[in-house]
């Protein structure tokens, strides 16, 4: 069965998930730009980024919340 795309993330550190995000961060930000200038060709991709900024975000939050 193949591993979904949050059980990879819970597989990662803490330090390589925030880097992770930044990354994503700055894509989406390129994603946008694109976007305003009528450049982006995949317009999915922009929701993509945003999810998976999400799920890595849920992560931390749910080991934040564990350790407590």
């Amino acid at each position: 069965m193949r591993e979904s795309e949050t059980a990879k993330i819970r597989k990662l550190d803490e330090a390589t998930i925030e880097k992770n995000i930044l990354d994503l961060k700055q894509e989406l930000f390129n994603l946008r730009f694109q976007a305003a200038v009528g450049k982006l060709e995949n317009t999915a991709q922009l929701g993509k980024t945003k999810k998976q900024i999400a799920r890595m975000k849920t992560v931390l939050t749910e080991r934040a919340k564990a350790a407590r």
